[in-house]
C-alpha cells in the first residue's frame, strides 16, 4: 500500500467508521418519509379545518328553523344581535368593522415603530446596545396575551386614554371598554414580530450595497433610507403581513378590553366586538351547544378564516411584485 493510500484511510479512521451505501441510502429514505410525513401532517390539518368549518357554516345557513338566515343577509347584514331580543339578527358587518377597526389600530402604533426599530437595530446600533434591546423585543413576544388584555384595561384605558381626554376635551370620553385601548395593547403585542423580521431582512442586504452608497458619498441615513430599505422591502411587507394577520386573529386582548357591544361604527372610543371576541363569547356558556348562537359562531369563524386567506394571498402577490435576489 502506498503511502497516499495510508495517509487517506487514516484520514478517513480519524471521521470515523465508513457508512456502507446500504445504510446510507435507508437512513436518506427514513429522514425523507420523515420530512413528507411532517408535511402531510400540516397540510391534512389545514384541510381539516376548512371542511370543518365549511361543513359547520353551511349547516347555519341550512337550519330549518330559521329560514330568515341567508348568505346574503349574513354578509351584507348590519346589525349582529344573536343573543338579545325576540327577533335574532345575523348581520356579521359590525363583528367585521369591530375586527379590522383594532387591526387598524393596531397597526398604525406597530408597523411605524416596529420599522424605526428595526432600521436603528440593523443599521445604527453597536453591538453591545443591540443585543439586549432584542432580548428585551423577544421577551415581549413571550408575555401571554391574557396579560396584555389586563394591561389595557387597568392601565392603558384609566392611566392614558382617560386622563388624556379628561386634559383635551375635560370630560371621560373613554369608558372601560374601547377599541383604542385595545388597538395599542395589540399594537404592543404585535411589535416583535415586526421589529425582529424586519431586522433579518435588513441585515441579509449585501454589505456591497452599502459600501456602494458610501462611496457615491451618501450618509448613513440616506444610505438606509435609499438603499436598505428598498432592498428589503420583500422581507419587510412579509413582516407586516404576518404581524396584521396576527393581530386579525387575537382573541383575549380584545375580549377583554374592546367590549362585548358589535357596533358598525370607526369610533375608537366606543365598545367594539371583533369576530374573535364574539367566538369566546359563545363558546364560554352564553349559549346552548347545537343552537343557531352556537352554530353562529362557526359562520363567524369561516369569515375569519376567508379574510386570513384572501390577506396571504394579496400578501403572496406583494412579495412576489417587490422579491430581491442576490448572489
Amino acid at each position: 500500500m502506498s503511502p497516499s493510500d495510508q495517509t487517506s484511510l487514516s484520514h478517513a479512521a480519524r471521521r470515523g467508521r465508513l457508512v456502507p451505501r446500504r445504510s446510507r441510502l435507508r437512513s436518506e429514505a427514513i429522514v425523507r418519509k420523515t420530512l413528507f410525513g411532517t408535511a402531510l401532517l400540516s397540510v391534512g390539518t389545514t384541510g381539516a379545518i376548512i371542511v370543518v368549518l365549511a361543513l359547520e357554516a353551511i349547516s347555519f345557513f341550512a337550519l330549518p328553523d330559521h329560514p330568515e338566515i341567508s348568505l346574503v343577509g349574513f354578509a351584507t347584514g348590519t346589525e349582529w344581535s344573536p343573543l338579545l331580543g325576540a327577533e335574532p339578527k345575523f348581520g356579521v358587518l359590525p363583528l367585521v368593522c369591530g375586527t379590522l377597526l383594532i387591526t387598524g389600530i393596531a397597526a398604525l402604533v406597530a408597523l411605524p415603530i416596529g420599522l424605526v426599530t428595526s432600521v436603528f437595530l440593523s443599521e445604527y446600533a453597536p453591538g453591545w446596545l443591540r443585543t439586549p434591546v432584542k432580548a428585551i423585543l423577544e421577551l415581549l413576544a413571550g408575555v401571554p396575551t391574557v396579560v396584555y388584555g389586563f394591561f389595557a384595561l387597568t392601565f392603558i384605558t384609566p392611566d392614558i386614554l382617560q386622563r388624556v381626554s379628561r386634559w383635551v376635551t375635560g370630560d371621560e370620553v373613554f369608558g372601560t371598554y374601547n377599541a383604542l385601548s385595545a388597538g395599542i395593547a395589540v399594537g404592543i403585542m404585535i411589535l416583535p414580530i415586526i421589529c425582529s423580521l424586519s431586522e433579518d431582512a435588513l441585515r441579509a442586504v449585501p454589505r456591497s450595497l452599502r459600501d456602494g452608497a458610501y462611496a457615491l458619498g451618501g450618509t448613513k441615513f440616506d444610505t438606509s433610507v435609499r438603499v436598505v430599505l428598498p432592498a428589503a422591502l420583500s422581507g419587510i411587507v412579509a413582516a407586516f403581513l404576518l404581524a396584521v394577520t396576527r393581530a386579525i386573529g387575537e382573541t383575549m386582548i380584545v375580549a377583554l378590553a374592546a367590549g362585548s357591544v358589535p357596533s358598525l361604527t370607526l369610533d375608537p372610543a366606543s365598545q367594539s366586538q371583533t369576530m374573535t371576541g364574539y367566538m369566546v363569547q359563545i363558546f364560554l356558556g352564553d349559549a346552548p351547544a347545537g343552537g343557531v348562537e352556537y352554530q353562529s359562531a362557526y359562520a363567524v369563524a369561516a369569515t375569519l378564516f376567508l379574510i386570513t386567506l384572501v390577506l396571504a394571498w394579496v400578501g403572496g402577490l406583494v412579495l412576489r411584485r417587490f422579491r430581491e435576489e442576490y448572489e
